[in-house]
């Protein structure tokens, strides 16, 4: 394969932000540890260029993450990223210092010189906003390097070395927060490192299918499917990649949308002939669930369920090795740090921080460096019914996350009747593909109210609409107030147990878009 970027990732908590720049712009990536990468793998994998990721930690300070030294002397192109670029400025005779001028958020970068990186991009004297997040700073260029743009508290916001194509950027062009950040990821993996570009989504399935296969052999694998959009195109890459080595385990927790069960096993096992087991564990969810109001308490005892589920049927199926699960990347930079890095952990996903380390089988995880709109990519890209596709995210605890406090049937219930009428009227109004994800929460909070002259003392429902790219930042959707109006209405005047509907305007950070 050609066109290859390879990124060594320190520990950002958009890392991942930068493998996506690089394969919008047709040139396969791939993220590796700074700490678990040696330099004869580096020459196996043959990287076009080399991407420096940022990072948490200050190379101001003792045993603190470096690059391998050796990649500043093999001839290719690199590109330092806010950590990255203070990395490679130290490791090359630089220096970097704390500084109490610190920048976070958008920045003012003022062009003082001409660069390749910046070519066709900007010019000398442009101001162009870009966004920072950084405490230390250069202070000290290494021999060869020269300033191409500077912020207010950043004096070497952007240096280059254009013999050696040696780049470093103190702010984050992967981010959408700088309008040109994709176009200058662009010019250091096309115009400088030489990538031409062709690389796509068919390659991408076909390098997932080939690893896939040289994980699993000719062993047996169950996969955990939810229906939902993740789990679902995960069935079908391992049914294209093992065929008859796989059985599809749909557990229904008794926490899903109205219907969708019968859905899940009509498409799987009668359109797509996929060997597809169906275990009714409602009442298990529900019965484990009981008297538990903490969400992490919640997330891991459904892990651990879900895992004892799957267990039971490996035996019963035999030789069963490998778990197959739907995790992305989101996932997991908000479960643990992508590839051992030390981000910080915002809330364990069942399928993530929730797995119990008795668990008998492998995992089998081909999305887990994806997000989810290059998995709707990918299951277009294998012919998934268009409605799977499209489906708006739904999480693997399913509704247990979207009722704060204990779990009860009669609570799923309410929940089930009010989520269903939520979606419909989005439907109804052509709204649901303009939207990333909608869904109702039932809230541990009763308030009172008056229906046909009698007081009622009823619970609350949030409604909850957001839009978003990839699932790592997210804005609420501006519904019109008359359709806000028309949907409580109906769900108050349908659903018995309701008697009060609020929506949620909080933005993705400082929310999640779940409420748990």
């Amino acid at each position: 394969m050609t066109d290859k970027i390879l990124i060594i990732d320190f520990g950002s908590q958009v890392t991942q932000l930068i493998a996506r720049r690089v394969r919008e712009n047709g040139a396969y990536s791939e993220i590796r540890p700074f700490n678990n990468i040696k330099s004869d793998e580096i020459s196996a994998f043959r990287p076009n260029g080399i991407i420096l990721s940022g990072g948490p930690a200050s190379v101001t300070k003792i045993s603190t993450p470096r690059a391998p030294d050796e990649i500043f002397s093999m001839g290719i192109p690199i590109l330092g990223i806010c950590y990255g670029q203070q990395t490679m400025v130290e490791q090359l005779g630089g220096n970097v210092n704390s500084s109490d001028e610190k920048e976070f958020g958008r920045a003012e970068l003022n062009i003082s010189d001409n660069c390749d990186l910046f070519n066709g991009i900007f010019t000398l004297g442009d101001k162009k906003q870009v966004w920072m997040s950084h405490g230390d700073r250069v202070t000290k260029l290494p021999e060869g390097f020269k300033v191409v743009g500077s912020s207010n508290n950043a004096p070497f916001a952007a240096i280059a070395d254009d013999n050696r194509k040696f780049y470093g950027l103190q702010f984050h062009p992967e981010v959408v927060h700088t309008p040109d950040g994709t176009q200058i990821i662009k010019n250091f993996t096309h115009k400088i490192s030489g990538c031409s570009g062709s690389w796509n989504m068919s390659s991408l399935r076909d390098s997932k299918i080939e690893k896939i296969k040289s994980q699993v052999g000719s062993s047996s694998v169950i996969c955990g499917l939810s229906g939902g959009v993740d789990s679902s195109v995960l069935a079908i890459l391992l049914n294209e990649a093992i065929g008859s080595q796989l059985t599809c385990v749909f557990v229904d927790t008794g926490m899903m949308r109205a219907g969708e069960a019968e859905e899940v096993i009509s498409l799987f096992r009668d359109h797509y002939k996929i060997k597809l087991v169906h275990n009714d564990a409602s009442r298990i969810f529900i019965d484990k669930l009981a008297g538990i109001i903490d969400p992490e308490e919640k997330r891991k005892i459904i892990g651990n369920t879900f895992i004892d589920i799957f267990e039971a049927e490996a035996k019963k199926i035999g030789g069963v090795r490998f778990l197959a699960q739907g995790t992305l990347y989101p996932d997991v930079i908000e479960s643990v740090s992508f590839l051992g890095g030390p981000s910080v952990t915002i809330k364990s996903h069942h399928n993530v921080g929730g797995l119990p380390e008795r668990m008998n089988m492998e995992l089998v995880e081909p999305l887990r460096d994806l997000f989810k709109d290059e998995v709707r990519l990918l299951g277009k890209d294998l012919n998934l019914h268009e409605s799977f596709v499209k489906r708006h995210p739904f999480p693997g605890p399913g509704l247990a996350i979207r009722i704060p406090g204990e779990i009860t049937k009669e609570k799923i219930n309410i929940l089930q009747r009010a989520d269903k009428i939520y979606l419909e009227e989005i439907v109804k109004a052509d709204l649901y593909d303009k939207i990333w994800q909608a869904f109702a929460v039932l809230l541990p909070v009763q308030t009172v109210g008056v229906m046909g002259d009698s007081r009622t003392y009823d619970c609350v429902c949030a409604l909850r609409a957001v839009t978003s790219v990839d699932g790592m930042t997210a804005d609420f959707f501006h519904f019109e107030m008359g359709f806000l109006g028309h949907v409580t209405n109906r769900i108050i005047n349908e659903v018995r147990g309701i008697n009060r509907v609020v929506y949620d305007t909080t933005s993705k950070p400082p929310g999640t878009i779940e409420w748990e």
